[in-house]
């Protein structure tokens, strides 16, 4: 089975490693260019590089693609740039059809000290104790981090359709975007103002699970919204970093919250990386709920 070369949260001692090697590199200034803050009451977080995946057809839909822990967003535009999009539903070819009407936006997250890795230095969209649904929420880093994807995605034309998508950490960030997106705010109480069309995340978890269903059921219009909004999820039986039961509570509690527009795939055997079967997925999945059309 061919695996992508994209980015693995590896077992803790190899993850330590990558971290620490980083941590000297970002004190050095080589590898981070930093490119945008996103400033709360307490804490400016320092935002890396940015890569953009230019559509090689008619542009229809833009999609902030979200690293995994300790990675960064180039890793993740080199695989986009070559995603089959619109044709995807005529092919299994994965090297076929690259004229994408998508746009790919991949941002790197902040450098930040990581309770998960004893506060070593490494790329991070939120501090992190636990890998799990159940874990403390760092509300303050989601929201930064939430905020920085809407930034991103607030320059776009009106008539493009607007996606968040990502791995591991990253599909976490993803999934806490898709609740600021039904309730209209962030947990600080400031507005999200962008209108979500599409959430995909991949081998990920739901942070800020333990009070989602009771606070969507105190209006219609987050009814409404959390009922319309389409979510792709896929996760590995063979997970050994973000456990499947995590993935697969993530899912479940979306569905009783009322996301019914969700969609979770599971995928036998598979561990803490992507294949191009679960790509595919993700391509057939955008073709199908945004309506791309072939340029």
């Amino acid at each position: 089975m061919r695996i992508f070369s994209v980015p693995i949260l590896s077992p803790e001692i190899d993850s330590l490693r990558m971290c620490i090697a980083k941590t000297k590199n970002f004190l050095v200034g080589s590898w981070v260019i930093r490119e945008s803050r996103a400033q709360s009451s307490r804490t400016t977080f320092e935002f890396g590089r940015t890569h953009v995946v230019r559509p090689k057809g008619r542009h229809q839909a833009t999609i902030v693609w979200l690293h995994g822990l300790g990675d960064k967003g180039s890793s993740w535009s080199q695989l986009l740039e070559n995603l089959p999009l619109p044709n995807v539903s005529s092919t299994t070819n994965f090297e076929a059809f690259y004229s994408s009407s998508v746009k790919w936006i991949c941002p790197t997250a902040p450098t930040r000290p990581l309770s998960l890795l004893g506060g070593f230095l490494c790329t991070a969209w939120f501090d992190a104790q636990d890998i799990s649904e159940n874990a403390p929420d760092d509300l303050e880093g989601l929201d930064a981090s939430a905020a920085h994807v809407a930034n991103l995605l607030s320059t776009e034309p009106a008539d493009i359709k607007l996606g968040i998508g990502g791995f591991s950490m990253g599909a976490a960030t993803a999934l806490y975007s898709a609740t600021c997106h039904i309730f209209g705010q962030y947990a600080n109480r400031n507005p999200y103002l962008l209108n979500l069309t599409s959430v995909i995340g991949l081998s990920g978890w739901l942070p800020c699970s333990r009070t989602l269903r009771n606070r969507i059921e105190r209006t219609n219009e987050t009814i409404r919204r959390a009922a319309s909004l389409p979510i792709l999820l896929c996760h590995g039986s063979g997970d050994d970093v973000v456990a499947y039961k995590h993935g697969e509570n993530s899912a479940r509690i979306l569905s009783v919250a009322g996301f019914e527009n969700l969609t979770f795939r599971s995928y036998n055997g598979l561990g803490h990386y992507t294949i191009p079967e679960e790509m595919d997925e993700v391509c057939r999945w955008l073709n199908a709920r945004l309506g791309l059309q072939g340029s």
